[in-house]
């Protein structure tokens, strides 16, 4: 790795020794600080007023109670709000602090995504920053003099799916530009980027409630997204205090996009969803290389508050490099609360870029913002305007795959499942887990013609699965969500409780059809069913038929006598619940007789049947057996 020593500005707070200048900052510390709270703070050395007459008090002891006092006025300000009933969650009391009901908050995104391609934006070298430290650089990306940038075509094609997913314009004319400023990572002294003349505008992506909006926001917020440009990654830097910075060109020349979005966007946690959105929709279409928690994924926010009644927007300051939808509310949260502070004690917001770091509660200043002035910046000269064809967008429109709301859509309307269920199959494992859903849905329907085993075409067409249920499942329940339950809640479950990741090997999806076409053709219990997955899970490589057989784990049905006989037994000895099911009518203490019955069968007892008896006994409306 390459070394470089941090700029004067790293090591100036060493340089800070001075008593007497110690001194003057404490006191105008102090002074900021009675402002903001209201309240007079001594002073640990007398400066000859009232204030030098009193007890003194220990400087740290001073901040400890200032911090002190700032959280039992948070706690005060939540307990306000919860008694008044203002927000109706606590994600909303989160997002929302005492006295914010004033002031209006602006949120605008700009969200970096490396893009997946092989090679970098400008050069042949390789794009993977996994690999051994500067292994895959080229003289280019070191700015070496005489190098040429050459622009790899490859790269505009998944930049060209995120556009299409986030429905932009297409320009089929752009123009790439230099954006000069000097940092250890930027070798070149400028980045190369599309600030004039950028290949995507004007695009557009709604957020529901589904998606986790605040509940400000009602079901829906439409976000419109000012542009999409292409540009250079940098290198990566890894500090090593207290004066050194490892550098890895890996990076450098990486192609990213840069989607802007207009600052439309007033809560929080509305802010983290859409970003949330708009990573699932990069993955979908195959756009980027992996998501916020591996780095693929980055963002900056523009935060400004201004009177609740105003038409302008306040000053505004961006937070940089936030990496996690996490880090984007709290630091949201965090920077409108200082600038709120800082309005209602007089003070101006000024522009400035600022950082945040993961469990902070207060955002801090990096350096002043800069502008377009400061940028400088110019057209490159050295590379020749970008020409998209019309053959290129029109297929990169017609191949694009199903983006997550549509599929989201099909699997509620179609599927029957609920949209939590729905958006989990989508977003789990990068959507391996909806891979293999379908799988089981494929092979359940192979194995139930197979079990029907019709001669005529005719009948063959009658015999496909309506995707409606048995006697083991609830009446009219889906197939789709019978086996959505399995694949999330069965298998989950199992996952879970081993702490491994999600394999479509661990129970095949031919072996999880099969444990579930065995129970919806009433061959085996839920109870038994449930015990083959987990036979499966650890290893067992037995086909389903043979496992069952061998392991006598078939149903053995039991006569309706023996339904009521055993039904009657645990009615007789548990006459309290029987008399709030009868009386109360808490009918939910029948699926606890339910349950003791096909604890104490052994796997024979079907839960419909058992349920049906107890009704019958319980003379209470009954559920058909189907």
């Amino acid at each position: 790795m390459f070394n470089a020593p941090f700029s004067p500005s790293f090591r100036h707070a060493n340089l800070l020794s001075n008593s007497t200048f110690a001194y003057r900052w404490q006191v105008f510390r102090l002074a900021s600080l009675e402002k903001q709270l209201r309240l007079p703070i001594y002073h640990a050395r007398a400066l000859g007023t009232e204030a030098s007459q009193r007890t003194e008090v220990p400087f740290r002891k001073q901040f400890k109670d200032e911090a002190k006092h700032r959280r039992a006025t948070k706690r005060l300000g939540a307990s306000i709000l919860k008694s008044e009933h203002i927000l109706g969650s606590e994600e909303g009391r989160k997002s929302r602090a005492p006295g914010s009901e004033n002031w209006k908050l602006t949120v605008g995104l700009e969200v970096h995504a490396q893009l997946n391609t092989e090679r970098k934006l400008f050069s042949d070298a390789r794009a993977s920053d996994s690999d051994t430290p500067n292994s895959n650089v080229s003289v280019f990306d070191l700015a070496c003099p005489g190098s040429q940038p050459q622009f790899q075509k490859a790269t505009l094609l998944p930049a060209l799916r995120a556009a299409v997913g986030l429905s932009c314009k297409i320009h089929r004319k752009s123009k790439f530009d230099r954006k000069h400023y000097y940092y250890q990572d930027q070798p070149a002294g400028y980045q190369i980027t599309q600030y004039y003349e950028p290949f995507a505008t004007n695009g557009q992506i709604t957020v529901y409630s589904h998606d986790g909006i605040a509940l400000e926001d009602d079901r829906s917020v439409k976000i419109s997204i000012k542009q999409i440009q292409m540009e250079q990654d940098t290198a990566k830097s890894i500090l090593q205090p207290p004066a050194t910075a490892l550098l890895d060109f890996n990076r450098v020349g990486h192609p990213l996009i840069e989607i802007i979005t207009q600052p439309e966007i007033h809560h929080p946690q509305t802010a983290a969803a859409c970003v949330r959105k708009i990573q699932a929709i990069l993955q979908s279409v195959n756009a980027v290389t992996t998501g916020m928690e591996m780095g693929g994924l980055r963002v900056d926010v523009n935060v400004s508050v201004s009177p609740r009644d105003s038409e302008s927007l306040g000053q505004r300051t961006e937070i940089k490099n936030l990496s996690s939808f996490k880090a984007i509310e709290d630091a949201i949260i965090a920077e409108r609360d200082r600038q709120i502070a800082v309005l209602e004690s007089g003070g101006t917001v000024e522009g400035e870029t600022r950082g945040w770091t993961l469990g902070s509660t207060e955002t801090k200043k990096l350096r002043g913002k800069e502008g377009e002035v400061d940028y400088r910046y110019m057209p490159d000269p050295d590379i020749p305007p970008l020409i998209i064809s019309k053959n290129i967008i029109d297929h990169i429109s017609e191949s694009l795959p199903t983006l997550p709301e549509d599929l989201v859509a099909d699997l509620v309307n179609e599927s029957g499942l609920t949209v939590k269920d729905a958006k989990t199959l989508i977003t789990l494992d990068n959507g391996e887990r909806l891979d293999y859903f379908d799988a089981i849905l494929s092979n359940w329907q192979s194995i139930d013609l197979l079990v029907a085993a019709p001669t005529d075409s005719d009948d063959m067409n009658c015999a496909k699965i309506k995707r409606k249920s048995s006697s083991n499942f609830e009446p009219g329940l889906p197939l789709d969500k019978i086996a959505s339950n399995w694949v999330l809640h069965e298998l989950g479950g199992l996952l879970s409780a081993a702490d491994i990741p999600f394999s479509p090997n661990l129970v095949p999806p031919k072996s999880m059809a099969s444990i579930l076409s065995q129970l919806h053709q009433g061959g085996i219990t839920g109870t038994t069913a449930k015990q083959l997955v987990a036979m499966v899970f650890d290893g067992e490589k037995r086909s389903i038929d043979t496992l069952i057989m061998e392991e006598s784990l078939g149903l053995q049905r039991l006569s309706r006598e023996d339904y009521l006989a055993m039904a009657q037994t645990f009615l007789d000895e548990n006459e309290e619940k029987v008399r709030q099911i009868q009386e109360k009518g808490k009918l939910g203490k029948l699926k606890w007789f339910v349950g003791q019955m096909m604890r104490q069968g052994q796997g024979n007892v079907e839960a419909a049947r058992a349920q049906a008896v107890l009704e019958e006994l319980l003379q209470i409306p009954t559920t058909p057996v189907r």
